[in-house]
């Protein structure tokens, strides 16, 4: 509990400014479920008989399921369909962990607090459907006015389509926007549409 606080405390320190809107990550930014997106990855893979190293899911957090499953063929030599991996890792991770996604506490607490005064919106490489979920299993969904998922843009992260598409609904400048991330590739995002931005996950507290 008084690190949950501590890192409040740098959260909000950290986001203050002129900001008109505050663009938050679903997966490991405000939902703590990379274990369950990891584990849902394996199951896939074993039932594919290819055993892979979860980490690897860590070195491309972030990037569109599909580009994740190239990566996992490129370094196994394996050759998962990689939409196909897709439909059979969402049907585990949705029917199996979505109902026990966990908050990051922090920055849930952080989206609360200042969900009132600035705009919301949550931005994610996930699909709608698994996204609205995990919002609602996290209490939070009807303080979010606009999301932005998978497939909804042209591109996905790290590219900044994402991002842009939702200053442009929330009525907002890219400049006037902060992003929080907990990946590499959100934040390549947020960098290319001209954003302020802060990784969650690398507060030092």
């Amino acid at each position: 509990m008084i690190e949950n606080d501590l890192k409040l405390a740098q959260l909000t320190e950290l986001s203050k400014g002129d900001y008109r809107a505050f663009l938050y990550d679903c997966d490991g930014t405000l939902a703590d479920n990379m274990g369950a997106h990891k584990a849902s990855y394996v199951q896939v893979a074993v039932g594919g008989g290819v055993t892979i190293d979860p980490a690897i899911i860590d070195e491309f957090a972030g990037l569109p399921i599909p580009r994740v499953v190239e990566k996992i063929n490129e370094r196994y030599g394996s050759n998962f369909d990689p939409q196909h991996f897709e439909k059979e890792k969402y049907k585990i991770f949705y029917n199996e962990y979505i109902e026990h996604t966990r908050p990051v506490q922090y920055v849930v607490d952080h989206l609360l607090a200042h969900a009132d005064k600035i705009k919301i919106a949550v931005v994610s490489g996930g699909s709608r459907e698994a996204i609205e979920k995990t919002l609602n299993v996290l209490g939070i969904a009807s303080k979010v006015e606009v999301l932005v998922c998978a497939g909804e843009t042209a591109h996905g992260k790290p590219y900044p389509d994402p991002f842009l598409r939702a200053a442009e609904l929330l009525g907002v400048e890219p400049e006037d926007c902060l992003v929080f991330e907990d990946a590499r590739a959100g934040v390549e995002a947020a960098e290319a549409a001209g954003m302020d931005w802060i990784r969650i996950d690398k507060l030092n507290v």
